[in-house]
């Protein structure tokens, strides 16, 4: 009888250590992952070379970079207009510049 209790002991702390973990959420994809998707959507229909090329160049191709935000055209306009000007000067002609409305 003890030996069946061991047995029933051992068995159920066995499967409990060999169970599957509990399914964890899946981690987000990366640029590269993300790209890999499209690519393979926009590829389809294509085959053989024609899709291998396609492949290459689409998986290789460099993203946009993103637009200049308002407040970095602005700070463009107003660092090149205060060229020559040096210290409080410029200090104060930057914060007026920035602060002025588009």
């Amino acid at each position: 009888m003890k030996n069946m209790l061991m047995t029933c002991a051992l068995l159920a702390f066995t499967s409990a250590a060999f169970a599957a973990p509990e399914a964890a959420a899946p981690a987000p994809k990366s640029a590269q992952q993300n790209k890999m998707v499209t690519c393979n959507a926009d590829a389809s229909g294509k085959k053989g070379d024609e899709r291998k090329t396609f492949m290459k160049e689409c998986l290789s191709a460099k993203p946009a970079a993103p637009a200049a935000t308002p407040q970095q055209n602005k700070m463009k306009t107003c660092n090149a207009e205060a060229t020559g000007k040096k210290g409080d000067e410029r200090k104060a002609f930057m914060k007026t510049c920035l602060s002025a409305p588009k």
